[in-house]
């Protein structure tokens, strides 16, 4: 078994909690697109993935997974490049700093990476977010001078699912993939786990993943972050 020493996190549904954190910034800018037309901010909302009877996000959706500028193309179909792209900074920077997305740390998280510092992992944060929404919500959790780096999809030329983070992550640290864990609550995560060659992709169940969407891809499906010192402390020691 690989020799884990280095730990990169999913932010949202595995750090944080999505639902809790994102519902209502996501209505917002869902009501600007829609000019505040109700029916159809809830219309692009049910596109972009998320559920209204079962009030949560669907795994794998755009919302759930993907990056500003895959929902501004999804909203936005058919503005010119150049305003999309003032769009996509437009939502990063209010996904950013809007008072209605203060991250929400999912129980025990705090906990579980004190754990993990204190054992000598190597922390790092993957995320589909903007680099410096999840370096906020790092601080905003107490927990930033943990980690040595957070890499956004602004971050890298390829995000998720590409292995672009896994490679910026390996050569900022000198770690080699097989000695890191990937751990996530999408298929994203887990396919650029895959594709990075990462020593261990762990799914968690805290965010939209389901276990019939992520045990396909990981090598373990845990409750939560809260979970994962113990399950890597047995697993070294076997």
């Amino acid at each position: 078994m690989a020799d884990i020493r280095g730990i990169l996190f999913d932010k949202d549904g595995t750090l944080v909690d999505f639902h809790a954190t994102w519902f209502a910034l996501a209505d917002l800018l869902a009501l600007r697109a829609a000019d505040d037309d109700r029916a159809r901010a809830d219309a692009l909302l049910e596109a972009a993935g998320f559920d209204f009877s079962a009030h949560r996000f669907r795994p794998d959706s755009v919302l759930a997974a993907g990056t500003n500028e895959d929902i501004v193309a999804l909203w936005y179909p058919h503005v010119p490049d150049a305003q999309r792209r003032v769009l996509v900074e437009e939502f990063d920077r209010v996904a950013a700093t809007h008072t209605l997305a203060t991250p929400v740390a999912l129980p025990g998280c705090r906990a579980a990476l004190s754990a993990l510092h204190a054992a000598g992992y190597r922390l790092g944060v993957a995320t589909n977010d903007s680099t410096g929404g999840a370096e906020r919500a790092l601080l905003s959790l107490g927990v930033a001078q943990m980690f040595d780096a957070a890499f956004g999809y602004d971050a890298v030329a390829n995000p998720k699912p590409a292995p672009d983070t896994v490679h910026a992550f390996c050569d900022l640290t000198g770690l080699k993939p097989s000695q890191l864990a990937m751990v996530g609550d999408n298929r994203h995560d887990l396919q650029m786990a895959r594709a990075g060659g990462v020593g261990l992709a762990v799914g968690v169940l805290s965010g939209t993943g389901t276990f019939e969407s992520l045990s396909p891809l990981a090598d373990a499906v845990l409750d939560s972050i809260a979970d994962l010192p113990d399950f890597l402390a047995v697993r070294a020691a076997s």
